[in-house]
């Protein structure tokens, strides 16, 4: 990489509002102006990177654009003093990726409060082995502790269970001592599943193929709710007493239509995870508390690595349902 530009997976938009990526040397030039520059290690792939990286106006405002909303990496200059040179750092959320260039870049440059200092017991590799999917599946874990919500008290079920937040979120619980239900479309990944810590595997359709009564049978005590839409609604409905439900997805629609009931008969709690403007007081506790999770216990077939110029496959195959685990990406040749 030289001193004046660094390779990142480039965004532009074309004549016509179609849009095209590449893999080019981008000028240091095009960086923000803050305080801390970073040489990115790793990165991951999300389904907002997939969305970005597809011209997705919602997420990314301006191109050209550089996607990642997730990095690790060593600090090359901090203008605050924060942080040394070569310390080796995470950034996840904020504005990264979004209209920020982010981790599919070998460099990136922002504010000095996005940026957290490497958890002892992690490493650039490792940390994006969970990256903003671990961050938001944990902080989904601490929402519902924070309402009481304890390994005794039964069941929890974790939609969208294959994916990212989903699967890290089966991981965590587990761990912790809960009793997870994993829900997910893609059966064939019983075994997958599993051997993150589900108890139970059922198919996503026994969740919402129920009638439109406003209270259900009671089927979990809590949940990770990551798809949105008509599951959401179908999950609160069958959420038992003084339960929980944990949302962090849309992937099945931003709308969700349901009954008070839920919510005045059974004191049902609905939490939201706003796991990209999360202050940093409790970032730093999730990331902790990630990292004193035992890593060994991830399946070795948990997540892949990927460069750059494998992105195009990772990124359709994100945007048509067909990923599972983690995709990490290295800026390492």
């Amino acid at each position: 990489m030289s001193t004046s530009t660094f390779r990142a997976l480039y965004v532009e938009e074309q004549k016509g509002g179609t849009f095209t990526r590449m893999i080019k040397e981008v000028p240091v030039e095009q960086l923000p102006d803050h305080d801390v520059t970073i040489k990115v290690e790793f990165s991951s792939l999300n389904y907002k990177d997939a969305l970005s990286a597809s011209g997705n106006k919602g997420v990314t405002q301006q191109y050209p654009h550089v996607p990642g909303i997730d990095a690790s990496g060593k600090i090359v200059e901090d203008r605050s003093g924060t942080f040394p040179e070569g310390m080796e750092v995470i950034v996840t959320g904020k504005d990264l990726g979004s209209n920020t260039f982010g981790g599919y870049g070998e460099m990136i440059r922002v504010p000095e409060d996005w940026v957290v200092k490497m958890p002892k017991s992690l490493d650039p590799k490792l940390a994006m082995k969970y990256g903003t999917a671990g961050f938001t599946a944990m902080y989904g874990v601490k929402r519902l502790q924070r309402e009481l919500i304890e390994p005794e008290g039964g069941k929890i079920l974790v939609t969208g269970a294959t994916g990212g937040v989903g699967s890290l979120a089966v991981f965590f619980l587990s761990e912790l001592g809960y009793e997870v239900i994993a829900a997910t479309g893609k059966m064939d990944k019983t075994d997958f599943l599993k051997a993150l810590g589900a108890e139970e595997v059922i198919h996503r359709n026994q969740i919402t193929d129920v009638d439109s009564g406003f209270l259900l049978n009671r089927k979990w005590n809590a949940a990770i709710e990551t798809v949105g839409g008509e599951m959401l609604d179908a999950v609160i409905r069958q959420t038992n007493h003084d339960g929980a439900v944990a949302c962090c997805g849309n992937i099945l629609g931003h709308k969700v239509e349901t009954s008070i009931y839920p919510f005045i008969l059974r004191g049902v709690s609905l939490l939201g995870i706003d796991s990209a403007i999360c202050k940093m007081p409790m970032r730093l506790k999730i990331w902790d508390t990630i990292a004193d999770m035992d890593h060994s216990k991830l399946p070795d077939d948990y997540s892949r690595i990927a460069g750059l110029e494998d992105l195009d496959k990772e990124i359709d195959a994100i945007l048509k349902g067909n990923q599972w685990g983690r995709v990490i990406v290295s800026h390492q040749k």
